[in-house]
């Protein structure tokens, strides 16, 4: 299928599937509003997607221009989509079968508040808003249709089912969760069939760690009680939203030291998994004697397994993409012919005033009421007059005709005369 968008649409991102987890901190934008603030100064509209294992910049734009900016940000490394690749990418992402674990769902609502804060920031545009909408929609649509999303684990389910793998089983173990969001709040919901002794959860703001764990039966712990609960816990899950570490090697190193009896000679193991992006812990702690760090990279063998299973449910999801494709397109294409309708538009609102004008000098009048009715009546027989035209450069666009649309307009605006010649 050819490139048949009457507008340029790129996206360049950096994710699981070629970047490790070191890479991808890297690459994020720690000021999103910033970003897309600046960002909005060179392209029509943006977006910005950061989860905890992508990172994507989609634009109203160029693709070469986009890489050359980019790079002047100094992110060297990453992958371009353009064109009908673009809009292929973003149905794949709202499906799910480019997620880490294929099938989950969080990329939805991950979506739509990357819209949101593009709109709240001034980046969002109508072509930007189509995109992601559409790919929302389908999102929605594949996992009513498919099983793609029977059964399946989130990153938060995953760190949970790693935790498992790791202890042989989660029964009777204390287990700390440190963060309330969104991950916090799947990780929760994987440990409620757990057969737990305790959960303990923390966040900085010790209200939300009260209401989330009323919901599970947990116990909210202060931050400031954060090492005290490491120390009792046997699994740490890590997942919080600061820009910064909230574990440090200092602190866990002398909470070790109160997980040793007399006796022994090395602390009590501690498993701790971190699947914040950016992270909330760093490497140090590794070697620190008795910790087990693991992080969203160690993941990734739950979501080959993942996959395995969900092969089939891609495969039949990737061909309702190339059908989306088409209905995708002439949906952009209709919002890239409102430039040429405005000018037609403008024209005719030009001409509306003027005569407008002429018509109430030779009434004489300047009654309010009078006033009013002649501009409501010029501007309804304007609309009337141009609906035809428009309903002609909105199907002309749909079909990538945007030359054509183009002579509707001239012929109209200028007197021009032309020959309409059916298009394949």
């Amino acid at each position: 299928m050819s490139d048949r968008l009457l507008t340029t649409i790129a996206i360049a991102g950096l994710d699981h599937h070629t970047a490790s987890l070191r890479d991808l901190e890297g690459f994020r934008f720690p000021d999103e509003e910033e970003f897309i603030r600046m960002a909005r100064t060179r392209y029509k509209g943006v977006l910005l997607l950061q989860t905890c294992n992508r990172v994507e910049v989609l634009v109203q734009g160029d693709p070469d221009d986009l890489a050359r900016f980019m790079q002047s940000l100094g992110r060297n490394t990453f992958t371009i989509h353009h064109g009908l690749g673009a809009l292929r990418h973003l149905l794949s992402l709202a499906a799910g079968i480019d997620s880490m674990i294929v099938g989950e769902d969080q990329i939805l609502g991950q979506l739509r508040k990357a819209l949101l804060s593009s709109t709240a920031c001034g980046g969002n545009s109508q072509t930007i808003d189509i995109c992601i909408n559409t790919a929302i929609h389908f999102g929605v649509m594949v996992r009513q249709k498919t099983m793609i999303n029977r059964g399946s684990v989130s990153i938060g389910s995953a760190a949970v089912k790693l935790a498992e793998d790791l202890l042989g089983t989660l029964k009777k173990r204390h287990i700390l969760i440190v963060g309330t969001g969104e991950m916090g709040r799947l990780v929760t919901k994987a440990l409620r069939e757990k057969d737990l002794t305790a959960i303990y959860v923390t966040n900085r703001t010790y209200e939300r760690a009260v209401e989330l764990a009323d919901e599970i039966g947990g116990k909210a712990v202060t931050f400031k009680d954060l090492y005290p609960f490491i120390m009792l816990s046997d699994v740490v899950i890590s997942c919080t939203a600061a820009p910064h570490p909230v574990i440090h090697q200092k602190e866990l190193t002398q909470t070790m030291q109160g997980r040793m009896w007399p006796l022994d000679t090395k602390p009590k193991p501690l498993i701790i998994i971190d699947i914040a992006q950016p992270r909330d812990t760093d490497d140090t702690i590794r070697e620190i004697p008795g910790v087990h760090l693991f992080t969203i990279d160690d993941l990734r063998s739950i979501s080959e397994e993942n996959l395995l299973a969900r092969q089939n449910e891609a495969e039949n999801i990737r061909e309702l993409i190339e059908m989306e494709l088409d209905t995708f397109i002439q949906r952009i294409n209709r919002v890239a012919a409102n430039d040429t309708i405005a000018v037609l538009h403008t024209w005719a609102e030009s001409i509306r005033i003027r005569e407008r004008d002429k018509a109430m000098n030779r009434l004489g009048t300047g009654d309010p009421k009078t006033i009013q009715i002649i501009d409501d009546l010029t501007r309804v027989l304007t609309n009337k007059i141009l609906a035809d035209a428009t309903m002609a450069v909105r199907v002309s666009a749909e079909r990538c005709d945007l030359e054509t649309a183009g002579m509707i307009v001239s012929a109209i605006t200028k007197g021009e005369k032309i020959c309409f010649q059916k298009h394949d």
